[in-house]
């Protein structure tokens, strides 16, 4: 017979023991992926040849629904609100929250207050400072067009207009996220050696140098992550223009998710809908890689 050293024997039991505690311990995250993440994305994908209103069987479709979505004017204006949405969004998000940052990286009175101040529109349920915002820009009581009377300035219809209805959207969307981008520009400044800024003083730098030379490239990561994240913010716009304007006035605030929202949950058109959805991802997929081929440096 073989003999086996106990001490190898014990150490084997051990590794089973604990590859056994490891599947245990991924079962729950597994599960949540299965139902939450993978069956829907793959039931999205077999609706998107199928005709399916929720109360009835699925029909089958073939490529209808993409061909109508080809000429679904209404499809197209809603991609071009939402790139709309994004061209005044991410700058004005990534400018703001990057000055921000400068500020509160410097010895200020009460800085850790303004950190958390910042921050707590983030957490804030998006509903409620919509709704706030919505009374601000009210055009006979809200306080904004009550400031611009205070000058002499005519009202703006900052809801009701379809010149003004999605930049104001963006400023509001914008105050509501900056809070995070802060956060992150903070940390990314943080980590920016001082002695660089020092020697860059020695030989006479200025502010617009350091901030080009040292500061920019030091924190090009986070400027690539910041793109990302609010781009992926921009396209997932929803519950703004549907609490403030519901997709008006002419539309033209009706962004590609509340598209989603009316064919599914407004006219049922669940197939439609999940093509709608597969197109918005395939823009946004490419819109991303865009952004990091023109933005991401190499250190």
């Amino acid at each position: 017979m073989k003999y086996v050293d106990p001490a190898t024997r014990s150490v084997g039991g051990l590794a089973k023991q604990e590859a056994h505690a490891g599947r245990v311990l991924i079962a729950p995250y597994i599960i949540f992926f299965l139902i939450f993440s993978a069956y829907p994305l793959i039931f999205s994908l077999i609706l998107v040849f199928h005709h399916w209103s929720i109360v009835g069987p699925l029909e089958w479709a073939g490529l209808d629904n993409f061909a109508e979505l080809i000429s679904d004017e209404l499809f197209w204006k809603s991609i071009v609100n939402t790139l709309f949405f994004i061209a005044i969004h991410v700058p004005l998000q990534v400018v703001v929250a990057l000055l921000l940052a400068a500020i509160l990286n410097e010895k200020i009175p009460a800085r850790s207050f303004f950190r958390a101040t910042f921050f707590l529109p983030v957490v804030v349920s998006g509903v409620a400072v919509t709704v706030l915002w919505k009374q601000l820009f009210s055009t006979d009581a809200g306080l904004f067009n009550q400031v611009l009377a205070w000058f002499d300035i005519a009202r703006v219809p900052w809801l009701s207009s379809p010149e003004w209805a999605m930049p104001s959207i963006a400023i509001m969307a914008t105050w509501k996220n900056v809070g995070l981008y802060v956060i992150l520009f903070l940390a990314g400044l943080q980590n920016v050696p001082r002695s660089q800024y020092e020697a860059a003083e020695m030989d006479g730098a200025g502010w617009w140098a350091k901030f080009r030379h040292i500061t920019v490239p030091a924190i090009n990561p986070v400027v690539v992550i910041v793109l990302i994240l609010s781009t992926l913010g921009g396209f997932s716009l929803f519950i703004e223009p549907y609490v403030l304007t519901n997709g008006g006035p002419m539309n033209s605030t009706l962004s590609g998710v509340l598209y989603i929202f009316k064919q599914a949950f407004g006219f049922f058109r669940m197939g439609y809908a999940a093509t709608i959805g597969l197109a918005l991802a395939v823009i946004v997929l490419t819109v991303v890689l865009i952004q990091r081929k023109f933005v991401e440096r190499e250190d």
